[in-house]
Parts: C-alpha cells; sequence; structure tokens
C-alpha cells in the first residue's frame, strides 16, 4: 500500500512539473533562447519517466473492449506523444546551447516550422489529457448541487477567457502551419505572459472535462 501510494505521488509530481514546464516553454519571451532549451531538455526527461512510470498502459493497449471514452483518451494520448517527440526533436535540430551537436539533425528551416506547430498541438492536446482525466481525479471528493454548479460555472469563465485568447493570439495559424514564426509580444510583463498561458491551458482541460463526462454518461 505505502509504495502504491509513493507511486502516485511520484506521478503527481511528475505530473505538475510537466504542466509547469509546459507554461515556461510556451512563453519564449520571457524565459529567453538559453533557458528555453534547457528546459526542453527537462520536458523531454520527465516525458520520458512519465512513460515509464505508465507503462502497463501500454501493454493494455490492444487488450479489453474500446468504449468512446477509451478510444477518445487513447487516441488523445497517443496523439500527445508523438507531438512531443516532434516537438522535441525539431527543437534539437535547432539547438544552439543545450545540444549544439544536434543542429542541422534536421534542415532548420523545415524544424522551425515543426516546432512551432508542433509546440502548440502539444499544448492543446496536454490540454485535452488533464482535462479528461479531471471526473476520476474529482470523483472522491463527492461535489455536488449548489457548490458542483457553482465551479462549474466558474471553470467555464475562466475557459470563455482562454478561448479568447487562444484565438486572439492566432495559435490556430501555428498549428496548422499557416504561420513561420511566431509572433511574441516582448513588452508583455512576464506575469502576464504566464497568466493568459495558463487561462488558455485550462479552456483545453475544460474541453476535455465536458467530453469526459459527456462520454462517461452515454456508456
Amino acid at each position: 500500500m505505502q509504495k502504491k501510494h509513493n507511486n502516485n505521488m511520484i506521478r503527481r509530481i511528475i505530473d505538475i512539473s510537466m504542466t509547469v514546464c509546459l507554461l515556461f516553454l510556451m512563453a519564449y519571451q520571457v524565459t529567453g533562447e538559453t533557458l528555453h532549451e534547457w528546459i526542453g531538455i527537462g520536458m523531454t526527461v520527465l516525458v520520458i519517466v512519465h512513460q515509464i512510470l505508465n507503462r502497463k498502459w501500454y501493454s493494455a493497449v490492444f487488450k479489453g473492449k474500446y468504449n468512446p471514452y477509451r478510444i477518445i483518451t487513447t487516441a488523445v494520448n497517443i496523439l500527445l506523444l508523438l507531438s512531443f517527440a516532434l516537438t522535441a526533436l525539431s527543437g534539437m535540430s535547432m539547438s544552439a546551447h543545450a545540444v549544439p551537436f544536434l543542429y542541422g539533425m534536421a534542415p532548420v528551416s523545415f524544424a522551425r516550422k515543426m516546432h512551432l506547430a508542433m509546440s502548440h498541438w502539444s499544448f492543446v492536446l496536454m490540454g485535452m489529457h488533464l482535462g479528461l482525466h479531471i471526473p476520476v481525479m474529482t470523483a472522491k471528493m463527492k461535489i455536488e448541487g449548489k457548490m458542483r454548479t457553482a465551479i462549474t460555472s466558474i471553470f467555464c469563465c475562466i475557459a470563455g477567457l482562454g478561448l479568447s485568447l487562444f484565438l486572439r493570439n492566432g495559435w490556430f495559424d501555428y498549428m496548422f502551419f499557416r504561420a513561420a514564426f511566431a509572433f511574441l509580444d516582448y513588452e508583455k510583463a512576464g506575469a502576464l505572459v504566464f497568466l493568459e498561458n495558463l487561462l488558455m491551458l485550462v479552456f483545453w482541460a475544460f474541453i476535455g472535462d465536458r467530453v469526459s463526462r459527456f462520454l462517461c454518461k452515454i456508456l
């Protein structure tokens, strides 16, 4: 029992660390190039550790029946891992500080476009991944009635702000290769950049949460 508790604690620490790293990575105008690269290396290590800790999930992929919820969660997990891998590889191909010996591993112009698109896909999919697990994580809290309504309403309002920022910042253009470079506001306060990124992440977590609850109802 103690071992299981310790493993769950380690998983939560890894998950929180990945989320924090993601927010820093999407704040390039705050961290600068060198720190951005090293945080990226740290994120890559955390993702690998996360896969090792959850290796049993892979052994169960081809076992059992697939209901709509399992189909969606499996698809999001696989796409998230793929987008992380492409983000890391393309980033390393442009590295000038953390792993400069890998510079040019792929054509830099191609790597730049791939990194821009895949990093934003990783952000979206990670938000959805978190959201899909919210119902399970909060199941033991037994939140019902007016409290549940209030929390859902607040969650919805915050998500609405996140959607507005997502559209205003043109992130869909980055995701679908319609922009070759990220247009960043270097004069914006660092705290505001992190707040906006957090709000956008909450929006996608909200989408994941709503999808999860809908699919669980129709099972």
